[in-house]
């Protein structure tokens, strides 16, 4: 005998623009253009911060595609570790007793966190940001769990350090893979929280056009399946590369697994970060007279997904407009409305359950299967598919 489910919809809104200290702060596909990063506030970046940084192979890529934006475009982009001659501190490869975040093991790079942390010498540090290799697509929940309580904890016990968060490099198993599902849960967290995130995987998920690449079953690489047949027969980065002209649009650098617009986008991602860290009101538009504001919003993958009872949807807004955000059947029939009003710039999260529809609208029999969500903001739209399974 079926059934009968109703569905809730609790608004979880904060309405405070991106930008003020108790927001969350991410860097991911939609910030990472250059002209995006506002040039006096780079060198407030140098003065200001002090960065530990913690990684292996893939997370070179940020450190590489720095280098390379550096001897593109100049000192304006140099960085050392020391700050030596203007340039912005980074202590590459800072800590000792763990390579990253997965090794050797799930813990370790907490400890040699705070083993460097209390050593006099680096009393200056102000910002950590370690990175993943491959670990987070055997994660589980509980170890992503533990990731982000050892994050808590050292943002709790170093109140004067920065601490940014990271999810793991992509590695060709889409959007239902684990691998998604526990970046999903970093994310989730993140902005639930208001902490900042360097979203790793987001920037590697999209060409500089703003196509996507992770439904594609992308990896690092940046190889993707063009027609669904399962191969992954093409590679977005080496196709815009060749659209486009070296040292105009794009600039060589080795990034590692990876291809070089992979890293300049790795690099725009953390510049823009820096600035952000060191006061930027991005939501403001304060920036230089070569600086546009952000015009894309983003739509994150529902989380958990597949469900059962409840999912969270989240976004972002970077300026205010009218929003709807709709869920679909696979018919293409509207189930609910969980948005249709105007806001402001903004984090926003919904979560959507099997129980009581918003008020005035229909009761109607929830099955298993493939349900969509679609926003509207301004100009934006997007969908994504998520699934219920009762």
């Amino acid at each position: 005998m079926k059934k009968i489910f109703y569905l809730t919809v609790i608004l979880l809104i904060n309405f405070a623009p991106i930008g003020i200290s108790q927001e969350s702060i991410v860097a991911n596909h939609t910030i990472a253009k250059l002209n995006l990063i506002p040039d006096e506030w780079i060198d407030s970046a140098k003065t200001k911060l002090h960065i530990a940084y913690g990684h292996t192979s893939h997370g070179s890529q940020l450190i590489t595609g720095m280098d390379g934006l550096e001897n593109w475009k100049g000192n304006k982009y140099a960085f050392n570790e020391g700050g030596t001659n203007g340039a912005l501190d980074i202590d590459d490869y800072a800590f000792s007793g763990a390579s990253d975040l997965g090794n050797p093991d799930r813990t370790s790079w907490a400890t040699a966190t705070r083993n460097y942390l209390n050593n006099s010498a680096n009393n200056d540090v102000n910002v950590v940001i370690w990175s993943w290799c491959g670990q987070v697509s055997s994660a589980t929940e509980s170890d992503i769990n533990t990731y982000l309580n050892l994050m808590n904890g050292l943002e709790n016990d170093y109140p004067n350090v920065k601490f940014v968060y990271m999810t793991g490099h992509l590695d060709g198993t889409g959007t239902t893979g684990n691998l998604n599902q526990r970046n999903e849960q970093i994310r989730s967290y993140c902005l639930a929280n208001g902490k900042i995130l360097y979203d790793f995987n987001d920037i590697e998920s999209y060409d500089p056009d703003g196509d996507y690449y992770l439904n594609k079953n992308a990896n690092d690489n940046c190889d993707y399946d063009s027609d669904g047949n399962g191969s992954l027969d093409k590679n977005w980065a080496t196709d815009w590369q060749n659209s486009h002209t070296l040292n105009v649009d794009w600039y060589n650098c080795s990034a590692a697994h990876s291809q070089a617009l992979n890293g300049n986008l790795k690099a725009y991602a953390a510049w823009w970060l820096w600035v952000k860290l060191a006061g930027w009101d991005s939501a403001s538009g304060t920036g230089n007279s070569n600086s546009t504001p952000i015009s894309n919003f983003v739509l994150y993958q529902n989380y958990p997904n597949p469900f059962n009872p409840s999912t969270k949807i989240s976004w972002i807004t970077v300026t205010e407009s009218w929003q709807t955000l709709k869920i679909y059947n696979v018919l293409g029939n509207e189930i609910a409305t969980l948005v249709n009003e105007y806001r402001p710039a903004g984090t926003y999260d919904v979560e959507f359950g099997i129980k009581n529809l918003p008020s005035g609208q229909a009761v109607f029999e929830l099955s298993s299967g493939i349900y969509f969500y679609r926003l509207k903001a301004g100009n934006y739209v997007e969908t994504k598919k998520m699934v219920l399974l009762k």
